[in-house]
């Protein structure tokens, strides 16, 4: 009777226990869902108020929602494009040294150096788009709330680099009449030094720091935010430029300020690695030091990459509140479905809807 009893009471104790762990779990489960919820799902007509470094927690805290699935990415595609950087300078400077050699031949070290040179840009501009299409596809998907995995993301790739493909040679364009201009002024401002002229010298020089700091600023946020419109709405080539264009009115100020300090950041980071590890290593460096900086360097960089091209996905969703343009989840998982295969209604479309 005793140990009936005392069984009674082990089971009791044990429901008891179980009931508690099971409410336990789904208050844990409330509050993760939760801080997803901060961190994905703001109400559409208060992104607009976010600020730069609003964006950029934002931006920092998008991984934790799928750690596997960016850490994935970042391995495959932004560290391989971050290295590659880097480590273009490590390469090129000792054919660069030969060349300059008065005595002998240079034929031999100019073939390998436009070859190298050649294959080094077609790499860094499709590892560009790769990561620019991985990382925006995977963010829009978590916006939505689509399962998210790396093998969705690299399956949707192929259909999205044809969109990214088509805007950057649009954007290609718009930077080759950019270049003929800025050296145009170059070629004027060296003139303007060899004939003294002081007139023309600041002139130039005015307008040569303008077309940098102002023109070649406002261009790649213009290509950014035409890439993420490429893979995000029914539209690529000149018509992402031209909505690119449309929706950053307004925020032409916060968008230059984060390229800039993008262009800010990888600056420093490539004079350090410059300095240290490509010309450092003849005198002050050992071959050690010069290892441990420049691994170093490089994973500061996949940061930066990794960063920047989450804030241009957040940037794109801040333009779009706004300017009161509201995106149809919907429509845009449908949208992303079609790169993967899925059946997409025939009245799918993103249209953007009036918050007023």
């Amino acid at each position: 009777m005793c140990d009936s009893r005392q069984g009674s009471a082990e089971g009791d104790n044990k429901t008891f226990f179980f009931l508690h762990l099971e409410k336990f779990t789904h208050n844990s489960d409330q509050i993760h869902f939760q801080e997803n919820l901060l961190a994905m799902d703001l109400p559409p007509d208060e992104l607009q108020f976010l600020t730069v470094s609003d964006i950029l927690k934002e931006s920092i805290a998008i991984p934790k929602q799928s750690p596997q699935t960016f850490y994935l990415i970042t391995l495959t595609l932004i560290f391989p494009l971050s290295f590659a950087i880097l480590a273009h300078s490590l390469f090129t400077h000792p054919l660069i040294t030969q060349i300059q050699d008065p005595y002998g031949s240079h034929t031999s070290q100019w073939t390998k150096l436009l070859i190298f040179q050649f294959c080094y840009l077609i790499f860094l501009f499709v590892f560009s788009l790769l990561s620019t299409a991985a990382v925006v596809f995977t963010v829009a998907s978590m916006y939505t709330s689509k399962p998210v995995s790396f093998s969705s993301t690299i399956s949707a790739i192929p259909s999205v680099f044809k969109r990214l493909f088509i805007t950057f040679l649009w954007v290609g364009l718009t930077m080759v009449v950019y270049n003929i201009v800025f050296l145009g002024f170059i070629v004027l401002l060296i003139i303007a030094i060899d004939t003294q002229n002081l007139v023309l010298f600041f002139f130039s020089l005015i307008v040569v720091f303008l077309l940098f700091l102002v023109v070649h600023v406002y261009i790649t946020a213009l290509w950014h935010l035409a890439s993420v419109i490429s893979v995000l709405e029914p539209v690529y080539g000149f018509a992402a430029m031209k909505k690119s264009f449309e929706i950053l009115k307004g925020r032409a100020r916060m968008a230059s300020v984060l390229v800039f300090g993008y262009f800010v950041i990888c600056g420093a980071i490539n004079g350090l690695f410059g300095s240290i590890v490509v010309h450092g290593g003849e005198y002050y460096y050992g071959v050690f030091s010069r290892i441990i900086v420049g691994g170093f360097l490089v994973g500061v960089l996949v940061i930066v990459n990794l960063v920047g091209l989450l804030v241009q996905s957040v940037f794109y969703y801040v333009c779009k509140s706004y300017h009161h343009q509201g995106i149809d989840k919907n429509a845009l998982y449908d949208h992303l479905g079609g790169y993967l295969g899925e059946y997409v209604p025939l009245k799918s479309s993103i249209q953007m809807e009036n918050l007023d």
